[in-house]
């Protein structure tokens, strides 16, 4: 991806994403690997016994191909069109965001609780989390979006734009295959605790630098709006480990710095109550108005990962002039 490609690129996607999110009635490439991982995980472990060795192979497999099969597309428009490859480009990354779907799904439950629609806010925010929410009350929703929307924020946003900064559209879509095997076959149930090993181990590995540096960009975007910058880095510095996850305690203890307000703690799933520890331990309750609280700092936060990933871009650009002269 060269200098002026990248300025097409990276804020075109952005921007596609925030204006139309994420087109339910369009071919997508996600509900693409989607049917790829359903279809694919019966061969692999008919034709490999042993469950963690069938898992790695699997993901190892499906993540390469989707590199490689990108790779391979983009140089085919390229060599008929430079510009018909950049607009592919722009097309595969903004398919790897959801900055603006994040919105959109946290706006809908907000504005069903605050027209006291409360069933239809459960039914809502159970498409969005793996926890039971029949028993949810007004905050417990509120609280179960704003997590959402906090963890989100990294493998729907920084990630995908930190790979993209790296390798262009190829490796942000190598990266939301690794995403999706995560979000269908990474489970510690009976079923995947051995084969979805591997895909759990590889997503980690792979949002744990994205994840620390979303706590800068949501630092900055509240320093930005509400003076919190500095309670934001604390709380992600003393709480984000507060989490089962190795990454997602981060974002959501910046999120919980910025608003004030306690994450994490007892939920059910799959009707077993699992404990999590708590993040913001000393703040108080979630309310439904920190849903839009929280929207409005994942896009502030959003445009702040560009602006870094953009001065990042120049200074390489620069950089690579300079040797060139010398």
């Amino acid at each position: 991806m060269n200098f002026i490609a990248f300025w097409h690129i990276l804020p075109l996607a952005l921007s596609l994403d925030l204006i139309i999110g994420d087109p339910e009635h369009l071919p997508h490439p996600v509900r693409w690997m989607g049917k790829a991982i359903m279809h694919l995980e019966p061969f692999f472990r008919r034709i490999i016994s042993n469950a963690k060795i069938s898992g790695f192979v699997f993901s190892v497999t499906l993540i390469f191909s989707t590199w490689s099969l990108t790779c391979i597309l983009l140089a085919v428009l390229n060599a008929k069109s430079p510009v018909a490859k950049d607009i592919c480009s722009v097309l595969l990354i903004y398919y790897s965001l959801s900055a603006g779907s994040l919105k959109k799904a946290g706006m809908e439950i907000y504005y069903l609780l605050k027209q006291k629609k409360v069933d239809a806010a459960r039914n809502k925010v159970a498409l969005i989390v793996g926890r039971d929410s029949s028993t949810l009350s007004k905050n417990g929703i509120a609280r179960a979006t704003v997590e959402t929307v906090a963890e989100n924020f990294v493998d729907g946003v920084i990630s995908p734009v930190f790979y993209a900064l790296i390798g262009g559209a190829p490796l942000a879509m190598a990266y939301k295959m690794v995403n999706t095997l995560d979000s269908m076959v990474g489970y510690k149930n009976r079923q995947y605790k051995d084969f979805g090993m591997a895909s759990a181990r590889i997503d980690d590995v792979a949002n744990f630098i994205p994840a620390r540096l979303s706590v800068l960009f949501i630092s900055f975007s509240a320093y930005l709006i509400c003076a919190k910058g500095r309670i934001a880095l604390k709380t992600a510095s003393t709480e984000g480990s507060n989490h089962l996850s190795p990454n997602a305690g981060y974002p959501e203890a910046a999120f919980a710095g910025v608003l004030g307000v306690k994450l994490g703690g007892p939920n059910i799933y799959h009707g077993q109550v699992v404990s999590k520890p708590y993040i913001g331990k000393t703040f108080g309750c979630v309310f439904p108005f920190h849903i839009k609280q929280a929207c409005d700092l994942v896009i502030l936060s959003s445009l702040s990962g560009l602006f870094f990933a953009s001065g990042v871009k120049i200074l390489l650009y620069y950089v690579q002039v300079a040797y060139k002269i010398i």
